[in-house]
C-alpha cells in the first residue's frame, strides 16, 4: 500500500505569511482607530463637562466573509484587488448619547490629520426605507508597518443607543428567518424604527433645554 506523501509545508509558507500580513493590516487599523476614540472618550470624561461616548465596537471580517463578498461582486481572489473593492473588512462603531453627539465626535475624529474621508453615507438625515439609521463613514487610517506606511481601509459607523438597539434586533431577526423576514414584521420592525428616531428626537430636546439653562 502506497503511503501520500505529505504536502511540504515551505510550500505554503509565503502564502501564509501574505494572508497574516493582510488580515493584520485590517487589525492595526482598528487598533489604531480605537485608540483614538478612546482618547476622545478620556478627554470627555476627565476635561470637559460630560462624556458623549457611550461604546465603542470594532469587528474583523472573517477570511469566510470576506471570500464570500469578494465571490458577490466578482472580486479577483487577491489581496490587492481585495483591498481596493472590498472596504468594510475593518470596522468600528461609536455608540453616542445624542444625534449631535453622533456628528460632534464624527467632526472631531475626522479632523485628525493622518485621517482621510473617502466617503460619507448619513442615514441620520436621510434613513433607510427599512428605518436604519446610522453616520456611515469610509475612512483611511495609516498603519506602519516595518516594510512602511500603508494606507488601510476601515469602515465607521456613528451611532445613538436607540439607533444601535434597533440595529442589533433587526440583526438578530434576519439571522433567525434566514433573511426572508415575514411582512409583518417587516412592518412593526420598521414602526420600531420610528418610535425610536421619535425617542432620540426626545431625549435630544430634553439635552438641549438642560444644555441651554447651564448657559
Amino acid at each position: 500500500m502506497v503511503t501520500p506523501s505529505q504536502p511540504d509545508p515551505s510550500e505554503f509558507a509565503p502564502a501564509l505569511r501574505d494572508f497574516t500580513r493582510f488580515t493584520m493590516m485590517y487589525k492595526f487599523a482598528i487598533d489604531e482607530i480605537t485608540t483614538k476614540i478612546n482618547i476622545l472618550r478620556e478627554e470627555f470624561i476627565h476635561l470637559h463637562d460630560y462624556n458623549p461616548i457611550e461604546h465603542v465596537n470594532a469587528r474583523l471580517k472573517s477570511p469566510e466573509s470576506i471570500a464570500a463578498k469578494a465571490h458577490r461582486r466578482d472580486v479577483p481572489m487577491t489581496s490587492t484587488a481585495i483591498r481596493n473593492n472590498i472596504r468594510d473588512i475593518a470596522g468600528v462603531r461609536v455608540t453616542c448619547s445624542f444625534v449631535s453627539d453622533a456628528y460632534r465626535i464624527f467632526d472631531v475624529f475626522t479632523a485628525q490629520s493622518d485621517i482621510e474621508i473617502i466617503d460619507v453615507d448619513d442615514y441620520i438625515a436621510a434613513p433607510k426605507p427599512n428605518g436604519y439609521q446610522s453616520l456611515h463613514a469610509t475612512v483611511q487610517v495609516p498603519v506602519f508597518l516595518a516594510a512602511g506606511p500603508e494606507l488601510v481601509y476601515v469602515e465607521m459607523q456613528f451611532r445613538t443607543v436607540a439607533m444601535d438597539f434597533w440595529a442589533s434586533l433587526e440583526h438578530k431577526i434576519y439571522y433567525k428567518y434566514d433573511r426572508d423576514v415575514p411582512a409583518a414584521l417587516l412592518d412593526e420592525l420598521k414602526e420600531a424604527a420610528d418610535t425610536a428616531a421619535r425617542l432620540d428626537q426626545k431625549m435630544q430636546s430634553l439635552h438641549d433645554a438642560v444644555w441651554s439653562n447651564r448657559g
